[in-house]
C-alpha cells in the first residue's frame, strides 16, 4: 500500500512549464537524500519516451532503467499546483507523484493509484487541498477489493452434504488469508441455506480480512440434501458493504439457471461461469509477453484497441478473478496487474464479437506498442520442468579463490563431480483423471519405499530424522489433495504434482524466517523423488574415486545416498549455513560451502578442485604450487585429527596449565554418551526445542524428567547446561501459535515468548531441576535483553526451589544467561551481580552486532565472528563477569574456529562448548599455545578494524 506523510508532500507549487515543474519534482528527490542529482536527466528523458500522465490531473514522472543509477533508495515526493500545469501531452496536472524507484516498484506504486482515477471530483478535491493529510487521503489505496478468484474455489469435493462443502470452501478462504479460523468456527455452527436451482448459501462476518466469495462443488453429480439438489455452495465472507460486488456476482449465477451445468466443471471452466460467459459469450485467450506486465503504457494501447472495436469486450485474468473488467477502462485494465506470461480472457458478445476479439488478442500478441520475446516459461502440451535452470553466467576463474558460505570445517581436494539440474519431460494435461490418480497413488508408495531404505541406510540420526520427516511429507494429506485437485482440474499427475509442491516451497519461501524458508529445499526434494518415478528419471552414477559433490543444493536424500568413503567435500549453489544440507555435512564430518553461486555449476566433471570448509572458499583448478600447499596443509590436518583423538580424555587446558573447560553442544538428549566419549567434559549447550518439536502438545513434566534424565545418566556427574524453550516467530511451534512477525528474529521469541505462558516455562524448569537429582545443572536463558527478564524467570526458579525438597532436585544448580544481544553484553556488568554464569551465543550475537543475517546466502559469509566489534561485546562480559566471580562460556560456531580460540581464551572465557565432533581437535588447539600468547592475540584482534584484518594478523602472527 502507498503510504504517504506529511513530509512527502509538498503543497502549493507554482510552475510556468512543466519542465519546470519536472526540474521541482527531480529537485524534491534530492533534498529527501533518494536520488543525486543526475536523476533530472532521467525524469526528462522518460517524458520524451511518453507522457507519464495517469488521469484526473495526475501525472507519476520516474526515470529511465539507466537512471537508476543514481538511485540511492526507492521514495515518492507528491508536489501539488494549484493553478495547474500544462503537460506536454496537452492535459492538465494539478499533481506530480514522483517517484525514484530502484527496480520496478513504481509499477506498484502506479497499480495503487488506479482507484483514485476514476473517483469524480478527485481532481478539484487535489487541486484545491490546503493540508498535506488531504492529499494524502485522496491518493491512498482505499479499502482491499472484494475476492472471487481461482484460489477460493473448491471443484469436485468429496462432499457428503452442504455442511461438508461449507467447511471446504471455508478452508479455501483461510488458505487464501482471507478469513480466519473464527470464519470457519462461524460457518460450522451455521446451516447451509438452499437458495433454489441446486444452488446453496453459507456466510459469516467473522474472523473477516477480506471480503471473499468461496464456491465448492460436489464430486458426485446427483448429490441432494433434504430432497433439493446440491449443485454449488456459495461461502460468503461478509465484511460491511464491501462485499456487495460478490452478491450482485452470485445474484447474477442464480438467474442464468444453469446450476447444473457447474457441477464437474474445471476451476477455469467454473471461472468462466462465474464471470458470466454463456454459450452466447465469444472468448479469446492470449497471453501477457510484456517484460513488466500490464503496466501503463501497454495498458494504455490494449484499451485504445479495445474501444476501436464498436462493441464492449470485457478481460479477466485466465488463472486469476471470476470478475471480468471493461477492456475500455484503462484503471481496471491496469488494476488487472497482468504479469508476463498470465493467460487474458478476453470476451464479447454479438456479431462480429469474434473478429473484435481476434484484432485485440493480435495487439497483445505484438506487445501493445513494446518490443516482447516469445515466453517460454512453459508449454501446453509438453511442459518441462527444470528446478532451477542456469543462467548465462561466466565460469570460474582458474587457481582463483571464490567464495561462499562456510558450512562444514575441514579440507578436501579431488576432482569434482557436478550434478546439474533433473529435467524432467512430461505432457501438461491428461485426458483420464482416474488414470492419473492412480499413478500418482502409486508414484507415491514406491517414493515411501525409496525412503525407507534410505532411513533404514542413513549414515547418521541427523539424516534419518530428517529423512523420517520426507516420509511425513509424503504422508501430507494437504500435498496430496492439491495435487488431486489439480488432476481434476485436467492436469497430468506429473504437472498437478509438481504445481502442489512448487506453490507448498514458494509459500515456505516466502516466511521471513530464513531458517523455515530454507526447508523448501526438503519440499523439492520430496516432490522431485516423486517426479522422478513417475517420469523414471534417475540420479546419474558418481565416479568410483573420490570426488567433491557439486549440486545445485544437496537435500538430505542426496546426502543418505552419499559413499561418505569417497565424497570428499560439497559445493552448492544455494544455502546457507541453516540449511539442512549444511547441517548434514557438518553431522557427517564433510567439508561443505554452500550458497557458492551458479558460477560453480560451470565447472568441468573430474577438474581439480580445493574446498577449504574453514573459511568458505573453492579454488577450482589450482595452481601445482598451490595444490602442493594444500595437500601438505591437508595431511597435517589429518594427522592433528588422529593425534587429537588419541589424547581426547585428557583434561582440557592450555601448553602452560592455564584451564579451559570442552563441552558438547548437543540437539538431543540421545547424542549426549557419544559427546562423552569424544572427550567432552560436559554439555555446555543442550537445545532443548527439540524436545518441543517433537511432539504434537507441549510435553509433559514425566516426558520432560524422562528426556533430560537420559542425558544427565550418560554425563555420569560432568554438567549440564540446557537452554530453556528457544522457539518464537522464527522457530514457531504448532500448538504455540505467535503472530505473523515482519521481522521474527527480533520479534516475540527466546525468553520473550516464554514469559508469555509462564506455566510452560515454570513446567520445564520443574522437569530439569528434578531430572538432575545429585548432579551438576546450569540452565540458561536465551534472548535476555536485560535484567528484568532475568528477575522474572528467577522468581518462578526461586519459588521452584522452595516448593521442591532438595532429595528431589538438583542442589548443585546455577542459572545463568545467554549473550546474544548486544544490550546484554553492554549492560553485562549489571547481569553478573545476579546471574550465576554467561554463555556467549557468537552466532545470533554476531548477527546482531554487524546487523546480517546469518543465514543469508549472499552475506553470511561477512558475519565472521572475529568482527573487533563482537569481540569488544565479548570482552565486556567476562570483564563484568569476572568481577562478579562468576564463569563465561562460549557455545557458538567461535568457539571451535581454529583461529578465533586463543583470542577467546585470551579474553578469559572460561568454557568452549563446541559440536561433539569437534571436541577432539578443540582440545589438541589448547595445547597448542600458552595462556600470555592467548593474550596478546586477543589484544591484536581487538586492535584490528575489520574482521578481515583481524584473520591477517593473526594468521602472520
Amino acid at each position: 500500500m502507498l503510504t504517504l506523510g506529511p513530509d512527502d508532500i509538498l503543497l502549493g507549487r507554482h510552475a510556468d512549464s512543466w519542465q519546470i515543474a519536472l526540474d521541482s519534482a527531480a529537485e524534491a528527490l534530492v533534498d529527501a537524500g533518494f536520488v543525486e542529482a543526475g536523476y533530472r536527466d532521467g525524469l526528462h528523458a522518460r517524458e520524451a519516451q511518453s507522457s507519464t500522465f495517469l488521469g484526473n490531473t495526475i501525472a507519476i514522472p520516474h526515470g529511465t532503467p539507466e537512471s537508476r543509477q543514481h538511485v540511492k533508495q526507492t521514495g515518492v515526493r507528491v508536489l501539488q499546483f494549484p493553478q495547474g500545469i500544462e503537460w506536454h501531452d496537452g492535459q492538465q496536472v494539478h499533481v506530480l507523484v514522483t517517484i525514484a524507484a530502484q527496480n520496478d516498484e513504481h509499477l506498484d506504486i502506479l497499480r495503487q493509484l488506479t482507484h483514485v482515477l476514476d473517483r469524480e471530483g478527485v481532481a478539484e478535491q487535489l487541486a484545491g487541498a490546503t493540508s498535506a493529510d488531504d492529499v494524502a487521503r485522496l491518493l491512498s489505496k482505499p479499502t482491499l477489493e472484494p475476492r472471487l478468484d481461482a484460489e477460493t474455489l473448491c471443484v469436485n469435493f468429496p462432499a457428503r452434504d452442504p455442511q461438508e462443502l461449507a467447511l471446504a470452501a471455508a478452508a479455501r478462504l483461510r488458505q487464501c488469508g482471507c478469513v480466519d479460523n473464527s470464519f470457519i468456527t462461524g460457518v460450522a455452527a451455521a446451516q447451509p441455506t438452499w437458495l433454489g436451482k441446486g444452488l446453496w448459501l453459507t456466510s459469516s462476518d467473522q474472523g473477516v480480512n477480506q471480503p471473499a466469495l468461496g464456491v465448492a462443488t460436489p464430486a458426485e453429480q446427483s448429490l441432494e440434501s433434504a430432497g433439493h439438489p446440491i449443485h454449488a455452495l456459495f461461502c460468503l465472507a461478509a465484511h460491511g458493504d464491501a462485499h456487495r460486488p460478490l452478491l450482485e456476482q452470485l445474484m447474477a449465477v442464480i438467474e442464468n439457471g444453469e446450476s447444473q451445468s457447474l457441477v464437474g466443471k474445471t476451476s477455469a471452466q467454473l471461472l468462466a461461469s462465474l464471470a458470466g460467459e454463456t454459450a452466447n459469450t465469444h472468448t479469446h485467450r492470449v497471453r501477457v509477453l510484456n517484460t513488466h506486465g500490464l503496466h501503463a503504457r501497454p495498458a494504455k494501447q490494449l484499451v485504445q484497441v479495445a474501444r476501436a472495436q464498436h462493441m464492449p469486450i470485457n478481460v479477466r485474468l485466465e488463472e486469476g478473478s471470476a470478475t471480468p473488467v471493461s477492456a475500455a477502462s484503462l484503471t481496471k485494465v491496469i488494476g488487472l496487474g497482468a504479469r508476463r506470461g498470465q493467460w487474458l480472457v478476453l470476451s464479447a458478445e454479438g456479431e462480429q464479437a469474434s473478429e473484435a476479439l481476434e484484432a485485440v488478442a493480435a495487439a497483445v500478441e505484438d506487445g501493445l506498442g513494446e518490443k516482447v520475446s516469445p515466453f517460454d516459461g512453459g508449454r501446453e502440451d509438453n511442459a518441462i520442468v527444470d528446478t532451477q535452470a542456469a543462467p548465462s553466467v561466466a565460469p570460474l576463474a582458474s587457481d582463483t579463490p571464490h567464495v561462499g558460505v562456510a558450512a562444514s570445517p575441514g579440507l578436501a581436494i579431488a576432482p569434482v563431480f557436478v550434478i546439474r539440474p533433473l529435467t524432467f519431460d512430461y505432457p501438461q494435461h491428461a485426458d483420464d483423471p482416474e488414470h492419473e490418480l492412480v499413478r500418482l497413488r502409486e508414484a507415491l508408495k514406491v517414493a515411501g519405499t525409496q525412503l525407507q531404505t534410505l532411513v533404514h541406510n542413513a549414515p547418521g540420526a541427523e539424516v534419518a530424522d530428517i529423512l523420517s520427516m520426507h516420509e511425513e511429507i509424503l504422508d501430507d494429506p494437504e500435498l496430496y489433495q492439491a495435487a488431486a485437485e489439480g488432476i481434476r482440474d485436467g492436469l497430468s499427475a506429473q504437472a498437478a504434482w509438481w504445481e502442489a509442491i512448487e506453490t507448498a516451497a514458494h509459500a515456505q519461501e516466502m516466511l521471513a524466517d530464513r531458517l523455515l524458508a530454507q526447508r523448501a529445499a526438503d519440499l523439492r526434494d520430496v516432490g522431485r523423488r516423486v517426479l522422478g518415478v513417475l517420469c523414471d528419471v534417475s540420479l546419474p552414477e558418481p565416479p568410483d574415486h573420490p570426488y567433491i559433490l557439486v549440486m545445485d543444493d544437496i537435500g538430505p536424500s542426496d546426502v543418505a545416498r552419499l559413499d561418505t568413503s569417497r565424497v570428499r567435500g560439497l559445493l552448492t549453489v544455494r544455502g546457507g549455513a541453516t540449511a539442512h544440507s549444511a547441517i548434514l555435512a557438518r553431522a557427517l564430518g564433510i567439508p561443505a560451502v554452500v550458497g557458492a553461486g551458479q558460477a560453480v555449476m560451470t565447472l568441468n566433471n573430474g577438474s581439480m578442485m580445493i574446498l577449504d570448509g574453514e573459511r568458505g572458499r573453492v579454488t577450482p583448478q589450482p595452481s601445482e604450487e598451490r595444490l602442493l600447499r594444500a595437500e601438505k596443509q591437508l595431511q597435517e590436518h589429518q594427522q592433528r585429527e588422529a593425534d587429537a583423538w588419541e589424547t581426547r580424555f585428557e583434561i582440557a587446558q592450555t601448553r602452560d596449565g592455564h584451564r579451559v573447560e570442552v563441552a558438547a553442544n548437543l540437539g538431543n538428549t540421545a547424542h549426549a554418551a557419544d559427546a562423552v566419549e569424544r572427550g567432552a567434559e560436559g554439555v555446555g549447550l543442550l537445545r532443548t526445542e527439540f524436545l518441543f518439536m517433537a511432539h504434537a502438545s507441549a510435553p509433559d513434566l514425566a516426558t520432560q524428567i524422562g528426556e533430560y534424565r537420559q542425558a544427565i545418566d550418560a554425563l555420569e556427574g560432568r554438567p549440564l547446561v540446557a537452554r530453556t524453550l528457544d522457539v518464537g516467530g522464527d522457530k514457531p511451534l504448532p500448538y504455540w501459535p505467535v503472530p505473523h512477525e515482519d521481522n521474527p528474529f527480533l520479534g516475540l521469541r527466546g525468553i520473550r515468548l516464554a514469559l508469555t505462558q509462564p506455566d510452560v516455562l515454570e513446567t520445564q524448569l520443574r522437569a530439569l531441576l528434578m531430572a538432575s537429582t545429585n548432579q551438576p545443572l546450569r540452565i540458561m536463558l536465551p534472548m535476555v535483553k536485560d535484567i528484568a527478564e532475568f528477575r522474572a524467570v528467577k522468581a518462578i526458579y526461586d519459588r521452584l526451589l522452595t516448593e521442591i525438597a532438595p532429595s528431589q532436585r538438583a542442589t548443585d544448580v546455577q542459572l545463568g544467561v545467554m549473550i546474544e544481544i548486544p544490550s546484554s553484553a553492554l549492560l553485562a556488568p549489571s547481569l553478573a551481580a545476579e546471574v550465576d554464569f554467561f554463555s556467549v551465543g557468537t552466532n545470533d550475537l554476531t548477527q546482531y552486532t554487524l546487523a546480517i543475517d546469518r543465514g543469508h546466502p549472499e552475506l553470511s559469509a561477512s558475519a565472521d565472528g572475529l568482527h573487533p566489534a563482537v569481540l569488544r561485546l565479548i570482552q565486556m562480559t567476562v570483564a563484568a563477569a569476572h568481577t562478579q566471580g562468576k564463569w563465561v562460556g562460549v557455545c557458538g560456531e567461535l568457539a571451535s574456529d581454529a583461529v578465533a580460540i586463543p583470542v577467546l581464551v585470551g579474553l578469559g572465557v572460561d568454557e568452549l562448548s563446541v559440536s561433539a565432533r569437534q571436541i577432539p581437535l578443540v582440545k589438541a588447539r589448547l595445547r597448542e599455545f600458552d595462556f600470555a600468547d592467548a593474550q596478546v592475540s586477543a589484544q591484536l584482534a581487538l586492535s584490528q578494524a575489520t574482521s578481515d584484518e583481524v584473520r591477517d594478523a593473526l594468521e602472520a602472527r
